[in-house]
Order: structure tokens, then C-alpha cells, then sequence
């Protein structure tokens, strides 16, 4: 039987100790990718709980161009609560140039970018496309339970929204948002914030 005691165990599981994982590898003749891979969702968000992300934050709106828009302020004080930090911010038309430049920017800074608003189907809402176009991987539960919680709200107009979230190539994450300061409340406190942190630190497990 292993001489590694559990606290050590879950300790090397919860990749803090880089040492502890290839002692527990070598014990149980498994590669160390193979040691953090055994982990389950619990532990994946325990390990996670440290993390400070950093986040990005855009709003796409022609309705508030030039005006003051308060969906994204509740964006940022909803990240900076739950203990994140927001290194960039800002507003743009919607126009699929302006948002491609504006995500542009706001990728080479964070760990998660956050678009609002232009998620709708008419033609000018264009932002779930332009997002689309830097996605390498797309996780569709994210919409899904966003629908099915703001059903409760809105009804069946919860059809109309096309919220998304997805992962770069470079292994940042990219969410959209309906425009509403009611979509992004919903959208942030009862389905991203409670996962983001795991969501961040799954991305960087095999690093």
C-alpha cells in the first residue's frame, strides 16, 4: 500500500504541489497528466477557488452609442465581486469590424472576454457571429441552461437570444450576452460566475 498519505494524495490531485503529482505517478505507475485527469468536477472547482481572472468586458450596442449604458457597469461590478479583476472595457456599434477590433484588443489582455448585447436575430445583431469566427471550441450548455433559466422571466422570447460561450485557440474564454442588465444578471450569477473559475483552470490543466 502507498506511504502517501490522503491529504498528500488529494494535495498532489489538486495540482498544487507539482512534486507531490509525480510522486503519486511514480507510485501508481501513471503519467502525471493521467494523475490530474482522475480528478471529478468537485475537485476540478476546489482547485480552481484561488484563481483571480482576469476579465474583458464589451459592450456592442448602437441604441447606447455615445450614452451611458448600464449592462456593462453591472458586468464589472458582478466580475469584481465574485473576486475577478476587469483589465479592459468598451463600447462599440454593432458593426463586425468595430467588434472584431474590440475583441482583438480585449483578448491579448484577459482570461475571459465578455460580449453584451447583438445576440438577437435581426440583421443588425451581429455579434454572435464575430465571436464564432475566434472560437476553436463551443460550449453549448452554456446557452441552453441561460435559455431555460430566463424562460422563467421572459417566456418563449427566450428563443430569440443566441447567448454562446467558447474557448480560443489560445485557450481564453469568450461568452455573449443578451444586452439587457436583466440577461446579463441571469446570464452572470446563475450560470457563468458559478462555473468560470473551473471553466479557467480546465483550460490550463494539461499545461
Amino acid at each position: 500500500m502507498s506511504s502517501i498519505s490522503r491529504s498528500d494524495m488529494i494535495f498532489a490531485l489538486y495540482g498544487y504541489d507539482s512534486r507531490l503529482v509525480k510522486v503519486f505517478a511514480q507510485e501508481y505507475h501513471r503519467p502525471c497528466s493521467v494523475v490530474k485527469g482522475i480528478m471529478g468536477h468537485h475537485d476540478h472547482k476546489k482547485a480552481a477557488e484561488e484563481q483571480k481572472i482576469r476579465c474583458s468586458v464589451l459592450v456592442v450596442s448602437d441604441r447606447h452609442r455615445g450614452s451611458k449604458n448600464t449592462s456593462g457597469p453591472v458586468a464589472e461590478s458582478l466580475l469584481e465581486t465574485a473576486g475577478h479583476e476587469v483589465v479592459y472595457s468598451a463600447q462599440v456599434g454593432n458593426d463586425p469590424e468595430e467588434i472584431r477590433a474590440a475583441i482583438e484588443t480585449g483578448l491579448k489582455k484577459a482570461d475571459f472576454l465578455l460580449t453584451i448585447g447583438g445576440t438577437g436575430p435581426s440583421s443588425r445583431d451581429r455579434t454572435v457571429e464575430t465571436v464564432r469566427s475566434f472560437l476553436s471550441c463551443e460550449l453549448p450548455g452554456f446557452g441552453e441552461l441561460f435559455r431555460r433559466k430566463s424562460e422563467a422571466e421572459i417566456g418563449t422570447a427566450a428563443i430569440l437570444s443566441r447567448a454562446l460561450l467558447g474557448v480560443t485557440q489560445d485557450k481564453t474564454a469568450l461568452a455573449s450576452l443578451p444586452g439587457s442588465e436583466g440577461a446579463v444578471r441571469l446570464g452572470l450569477e446563475e450560470v457563468l460566475l458559478p462555473e468560470l473559475k473551473h471553466l479557467i483552470w480546465d483550460l490550463g490543466r494539461y499545461e
